[in-house]
Formats: C-alpha cells, structure tokens, sequence
C-alpha cells in the first residue's frame, strides 16, 4: 500500500513543478523587448512577425504615395496661382529653401508612418519691381523751343495701355490748370506741366492697376497766344506749340505785307523791342506767351539834329532838315523866354574838330536889316539873356 500511495505524492509534485515551470517561461517571453530577432522568439512568435512586417510595409508605402500626390497637387496650385498674378502685375518672386525632413527609423514604433512634408509648403516673399518711369531722371531744364507746359484750354489726349477699350480719351485742362480724369480719383493740377510728368502723375493716381502705362499727348493747343496787328493780311491771335517760337515763324502764319519792314514786340516788364525784318539773326527773336506784336513799314531814314539851350522854351536836340535857317530853329524851340537877349551864339564844328562861333541879332533878323543865317546839321544855338 505504501508504494503506490508515495508513487502517486510524487507524480503530483512533478505535474505541479512542470506547470510552474511552464508560466515562468510565458512571461518571460511576453516581457522580452521587441528588438530581440525572430531566431530569439518562439515559433509562433515568429511567424507572427512575419506576418505582420509586410502588412506594415505596405501601410507605409501608401502614406508615401498619398503625400508624394499631396504634393504634386499644391505645387500645381501654386503654379497656376502664380501664374494668374503675372497677367495683372510684374512681381520678383523668392522662394525658401523647403525645410529637411526629419524622418526616424524605428523598426518597433514608427511601422507604416512616414514624416515626408509637401513640397508646397515653401515660404514666398513677392516683391514689387519699381516703376522705371519714375527711377529715371527727369530733365530739369530744357530748352524752351523744345518744351511745352499745358494750361487752361488745352485738349490732351490720354491712352492707358491697360484699358484700350475706352471710348473717349480726350479731356480738356479745365480754368486754374485743373484736370478731371475718372480713373485718377479726385481732379488734379497738370498747369504748368509737361506731358511727360503728367503721365508719371496719373501713373501715381491710378489705383485699379499696378504699374499702369501712360501716354499723354497734347490733341489741341489753345493756352500759349500772341496777339499779331499791323502790316500783315491775317492779324490777331496766334498759338504758340511751344514755350518760345521765333518770331519768324509767328509772322508765317499772319501772312506779313510786302511793305512791312519793322516789327515791335511789347512784353510785359519788358521795354520794347524793336527788330528789323531785313535782318535775319533779329528775325530769329523769341516770341514768348503773352506777347504783343505790331509789324510796321520801314524805319525812316535817320533824324538830323541841330542843338539848342538857353534862353529857350523848349532846348534839347532837335531835328534838323535842309535850308533850316536860325529864326525857324528858335520858333521850332517854342521861341525864346521874356529874361532873353537879342543876341544869340551859333557854334560850329570845323574840319579840324573845333568849335566856331558866330554872333547874330535877332531884332535885327526880324526887323530885315541883317539876313537870316542857314543852319546845318549839328549846330549849336544859344540864346543869351538880356544882361
């Protein structure tokens, strides 16, 4: 009896041994860490893993390639965004470098994840090119037969390269130089300047596009007028094309007679100014706005004169003609004054440049018992008084 009763305690035991022996060793396994190879596992921990890799590998592979088309996409959105924007406005584009992607290999927790970014996520910085027109020096003198400033009544024509459409493109300078063009907003002062910088103002003005071009040109010219009278068969007013024209070419349009032969220009400030036609280089004078200009015949021949003082009304130089005798030269004077004498000196320059003089009497004179002395030209003449 004893023999199979102990045979059977020990039988237990080592059932009891082999169980415990058993639950270890399946812990340990599910405690051990994941980078342990397959040949390390069990058998069916292996083939597990092997199930499992290529599952991962395929999660990964998609996500890759939905990224990789994620990317594609933006860039071409970005493109035709780009794209767009040049038709309305010239721009310099600087693109960032896109930033490394950080990508970690981790067999165990990053299975079927990828860190790749798109390629749209690059940093733009869009700045605008200036405007050539106004980085360019503008002349600041020009010579004024070659510049015209508009003003009051002046009919400019206006194109805008970026709005062809328009039906009218002519505006009038309205009174104190003012200009209403719709697209500059509110109207603006373009009296006393050129096209040139009219265009650079409008380009400043004009909001509805960026950069736009601007050609200004003068379509009437109705503010630079000179007034033309006198020996001319088209008298009146005349229109300057520009700042100063020469007088010739004024003259050209009033159609001057043949007897003209002086022309006078009166200017405001000014004294006058007299040119003679027959003299091409006072032909060429510069006639500017405001200007009055009156064409007479030839100048007379040049005044003699004779010289008188004293005891006369009127003395100075007086002209002198052939035959003129010395009673006629002192009536010419207004006469002699009450305090005069009945004497009176007559100098004369002779050949060798000095002065003769010569007494006379003119109660004598008058009075018919002395003769009256002819003068000539450049004599002097003076009355004395009665002391």
């Amino acid at each position: 009896m004893r023999s199979p009763i102990f045979a059977a305690f020990v039988l237990s035991a080592s059932l009891a041994m082999t169980a415990s022996a058993q639950v270890k060793s399946v812990a340990a396994a599910n405690n051990q860490p994941s980078s342990k190879s397959a040949s390390d596992q069990g058998p069916s921990s292996a083939t597990r893993a092997r199930i499992l890799r290529p599952n991962s590998n395929s999660e990964s592979t998609t996500a890759k390639t939905a990224a990789v088309v994620t990317a594609q996409t933006q860039a071409k959105a970005d493109f035709n965004n780009h794209s767009e924007a040049n038709r309305f406005r010239r721009t310099t584009t600087t693109v960032a470098p896109p930033a490394e992607s950080n990508k970690t290999a981790d067999n165990s927790s990053s299975i079927g994840h990828s860190s790749l970014k798109p390629a749209g996520a690059a940093t733009k910085t869009i700045l605008p090119i200036a405007n050539s027109a106004m980085a360019a020096p503008v002349p600041t003198a020009m010579a004024a037969t070659q510049t015209y400033r508009v003003g009051a009544g002046d009919v400019l024509d206006i194109q805008l390269a970026e709005n062809p459409g328009r039906n009218s493109t002519l505006f009038t300078v309205l009174d104190d130089g003012v200009l209403e063009y719709p697209l500059a907003g509110n109207p603006i002062v373009v009296g006393g300047m050129t096209t040139a910088e009219i265009s650079t103002l409008l380009g400043q003005r004009i909001k509805i596009f960026e950069n736009p071009s601007v050609k200004v040109d003068v379509r009437d010219f109705a503010s630079h007028t000179v007034s033309i009278n006198g020996l001319v068969a088209a008298p009146g007013t005349k229109i300057l094309r520009r700042e100063a024209m020469p007088l010739y070419a004024m003259l050209a349009q009033a159609l001057v007679l043949p007897e003209a032969g002086c022309v006078t220009i009166t200017r405001e400030g000014q004294a006058p100014i007299v040119v003679e036609l027959k003299n091409g280089n006072a032909a060429a004078t510069l006639v500017v706005p405001g200007d009055s200009i009156k064409v007479a015949g030839a100048p007379p021949v040049p005044t003699e004169f004779f010289f008188v003082g004293g005891e006369i009304n009127s003395a100075g130089q007086k002209p002198f003609h052939t035959g003129l005798t010395l009673t006629q030269a002192i009536l010419a004077s207004g006469g002699t004054k009450t305090s005069a004498g009945p004497k009176v000196k007559v100098s004369r320059q002779g050949a060798d440049g000095r002065l003769a003089t010569e007494e006379f009497n003119l109660r004598k004179i008058q009075s018919g018992k002395t003769p009256d002395p002819v003068l000539q030209k450049g004599d002097r003449i003076e009355v004395t008084t009665s002391n």
